[in-house]
């Protein structure tokens, strides 16, 4: 079976993540698949493998699984340290049928006590860290039972006591039913559950199967994005289909990024936008880490136009492209847009994309107030295809509340241009009177600025626009160079500086805009 033909079954069948690796070694088991760190599962694997290995090692665990009793329909909740083995572990799951509901390692005990308890007694499949930290909770009430990753807890199935537990067959879940649950960033407040289906996971990997098809050789995929979020269920799954040779990347800190980088010279980067900033510094360096790299891409949340142009300029090759993807978990990919060298410095940050062609996603902005949706008068976006999320588990009558028939309410607002872009303004709960695009103002003094590391405007609480700066290194902000950059945007109030650990963020790294705020409401802050 070839990749391609391997992608035409997926489409027909949908996606399985438990079959994804046993297919994939078919095609090419001989593939290799590199670490930047050890699994936590399975620690005397290393961290080289080949796809074959890969997909032995799902196989021996599903077996596990089966052993300490979990089987077909069963919930099974994935809450551990950050580390690739959340990967093989929900692949691992999936195979014998039980529905995988991934948790990011960021949560804390209180968010995952009532996602677990939303869930109705599922498993949990856990580690000695996360253990301690659920230590508070009545885990024998809220769960099925427990299972540890490694090591030995009372209370708990060992899946190291159940190495050599007989292999079991395949389990494969119906196409239109839950295969695999991730969850929101939870900005507002408990996180949703989303549903994905084998059919929505296979929609989803359409737009960006033709954006790989750009690497004609068989060259080497970074992949540094939440192992938990639904993002990682199809960027493993394209590389593995493509065969292309993936390193799976945990680290953020630059100085082993380039590292890797240098070691493995990868064709493709996939980075959340806000590791891509943290990454800037390194296009200066004379090893050139970024050099190899023919295509960066990003999706989450908007993405700056000078991290763009910094990143384009520190690649060697020719026709070097940074694709930037629009969407949320809910909808996978709605919009997509290509920047290239020579122009990503002056392009307009708000403009994030058009619809992608041949069986992606629609995309529609809907007036808020019965005028037609324009620039200067900004509307909602929408978005239709199959590759919508299902439900939110446990909360139909929220998911239905932005669901109307085949269309699905983003909560963000914007336009489309006379041209058919799409510009993202700002999120519907982060507007702030007076302010057209809080988004628009950060990009532009970013890109005036290079002392900057994060701009974050937040509503204060007389609804004035406040400026919550970071700077490179924590240095003073020179309050002139400031006063000169936003000249131009006279609604912005004085800006605070707090040091760029201080941001609340989300598991995939976004800036918690209305926690940011509420900051502003608890305390008074010094003015930079």
């Amino acid at each position: 079976m070839k990749g391609s033909t391997a992608y035409t079954s997926i489409q027909k069948r949908g996606l399985h993540i438990g079959l994804l690796p046993q297919m994939a070694a078919a095609v090419n088991g001989s593939t290799p698949i590199s670490l930047d760190h050890d699994l936590d599962v399975l620690p005397e694997v290393g961290r080289r493998l080949t796809v074959a290995e890969y997909a032995d090692h799902v196989d021996d665990l599903a077996a596990r699984l089966w052993a300490a009793g979990v089987r077909p329909d069963e919930h099974v909740v994935l809450y551990k340290t950050a580390n690739a083995d959340h990967w093989m572990l929900a692949a691992a799951v999936s195979r014998i049928g039980a529905v995988v509901v991934n948790l990011s390692p960021a949560l804390d005990a209180a968010t995952v006590a009532a996602l677990i308890e939303r869930v109705g007694r599922p498993n949990l499949l856990t580690d000695g860290p996360k253990l301690d930290v659920l230590a508070g909770l009545p885990l024998a009430d809220l769960t099925r039972r427990v299972i540890a990753v490694s090591g030995d807890r009372p209370g708990t199935v060992s899946l190291a006591g159940l190495a050599g537990a007989p292999r079991v067959r395949p389990v494969i879940r119906p196409m239109d039913e839950a295969a695999v649950i991730t969850h929101t960033s939870g900005t507002t407040g408990i996180p949703k559950l989303v549903v994905h289906t084998p059919r929505t996971q296979a929609v989803r990997l359409v737009p960006q199967w033709r954006l790989l098809s750009l690497m004609r050789k068989k060259e080497t995929v970074a992949i540094h994005v939440p192992f938990v979020h639904s993002r990682m269920v199809a960027a493993m799954s394209l590389a593995l289909l493509k065969e292309y040779p993936v390193l799976l990347m945990r680290e953020s800190d630059p100085a082993e990024v380039a590292e890797q980088l240098i070691e493995h010279r990868p064709a493709f980067v996939e980075a959340l936008p806000n590791s891509l900033m943290e990454w800037e510094g390194l296009a200066g360096d004379p090893r050139a880490p970024f050099g190899s790299v023919k295509v960066f891409s990003s999706t989450f949340d908007a993405i700056h136009p000078g991290t763009m142009s910094k990143l384009l300029k520190a690649s060697d090759r020719r026709g070097a492209l940074f694709f930037q993807i629009y969407g949320q978990s809910e909808v996978g990919p709605a919009v997509g847009r290509a920047y290239f060298r020579g122009s990503a410095h002056k392009a307009n940050g708000r403009c994030v994309g058009w619809a992608m062609p041949n069986g992606a996603a629609r995309i529609r902005v809907v007036s808020r107030d019965g005028e037609t949706p324009s620039e200067t008068n900004p509307g909602f976006i929408e978005v239709a295809w199959d590759g919508l999320a299902k439900t939110y588990f446990g909360e139909q009558d929220r998911y239905d509340t932005n669901r109307n028939g085949d269309w699905w309410r983003t909560g963000d607002v914007g336009y489309r241009s006379r041209f058919g872009c799409l510009h993202l303004l700002d999120r519907e709960v982060d507007m702030i009177p007076g302010v057209r695009s809080s988004l628009e103002v950060e990009d532009v003094v970013l890109g005036r600025l290079d002392e900057l590391s994060e701009l974050v405007l937040v509503q204060g609480p007389n609804a004035e626009a406040i400026p919550v700066v970071c700077t490179v290194d924590d240095e003073p902000l020179d309050r002139d160079r400031w006063r000169a950059a936003v000249a131009g945007f006279p609604q912005l109030a004085d800006p605070v500086q707090i040091p760029q650990a201080e941001l609340p963020r989300t598991a995939t790294l976004k800036v918690q805009r209305l926690a940011l705020a509420r900051r502003f409401e608890q305390q008074p802050e010094v003015r930079a």
